[in-house]
């Protein structure tokens, strides 16, 4: 990752709380921890953060209130040659006319990569999905009502009667925080409302993760793993990993991580 990308992640990452750790940024960043120490104290010395012991803070603290979920800019660049093959292996089990659900997260707005010649009806929470379908697509989209959550690109509402409970899809497509024997987890109890109430409106739901998910926690759990039909990650799935979702009775799609959207496909399933 260069330079100026991992600079903007930083200072996209500070803002999501008010201190941030060297191991922290590394973890994003895929960067060793002496190189994000150099990249802190050239931030430091342009004054666009604050250096302290660990790590940095925001020169403005964060205004609280905000999602627990990861901003979306921090996050869209994280393992990409990994979500693009994701994503597209995920619009290939989609078929013309199909209606589907893309919730909102920066491995599902992938998919629109590979959208831009389908006729699907499309719903999602996601205002960056709605925008690039409506622009580059012929999908019919629809959104739900709610507030915008800027730093998420996400559309929620708390109420219950919004345009989702009037729309059917075949199938759901989401990402999460973690996968693990006790389930789809997430980080946000309003960010799982939303996923639950679109959840109910497809037979079934295909979960969009790269393998890293397998050995992450939160503390929220999205659903148990009988509600999964179909897990799609890339092929540096554990063993272990592997067999937890085989033994859950999960369809397990793995792919090749691909270096651009251009690239032939490479899946197998397993």
């Amino acid at each position: 990752m260069h330079e100026r990308e991992r600079h903007r992640i930083i200072l996209s990452a500070i803002q999501e709380k008010p201190v941030i750790t060297v191991q922290d940024i590394a973890e994003l960043t895929e960067a060793s921890e002496a190189t994000i120490r150099r990249d802190i104290a050239s931030l430091h010395v342009q004054g666009k953060l604050r250096r302290v012991r660990g790590g940095a803070e925001a020169v403005h603290p964060p205004q609280l209130g905000n999602l627990a979920a990861r901003p979306f800019r921090v996050s869209e660049s994280i393992n990409i040659d990994k979500k693009r093959a994701i994503a597209r292996s995920a619009v290939d089990l989609c078929e013309e006319g199909d209606s589907i659900i893309i919730n909102g997260g920066t491995t599902t707005f992938q998919m629109v990569h590979f959208m831009s010649a389908r006729r699907l009806q499309v719903m999602t929470n996601s205002f960056a999905i709605a925008e690039h379908l409506v622009k580059h697509s012929k999908c019919t989209v629809s959104v739900p009502g709610g507030a915008i959550y800027r730093d998420q690109s996400l559309i929620l509402s708390p109420f219950d009667n919004d345009a989702i409970r009037n729309f059917y899809a075949r199938r759901i497509f989401i990402g999460a925080q973690g996968i693990s024997a006790h389930g789809v987890m997430e980080s946000d109890a309003l960010v799982i409302q939303s996923e639950q109430k679109l959840m109910k409106q497809a037979d079934e739901l295909i979960i969009m993760v790269d393998s890293s998910k397998f050995s992450k926690r939160s503390s929220l759990i999205l659903c148990p793993l009988d509600n999964v039909s179909t897990i799609i990650t890339d092929d540096r799935i554990s063993d272990e990993a592997a067999a937890m979702v085989a033994d859950a009775g999960i369809k397990l799609i793995t792919v090749k991580p691909m270096a651009s959207a251009e690239k032939e496909d490479s899946t197998s399933v397993a």
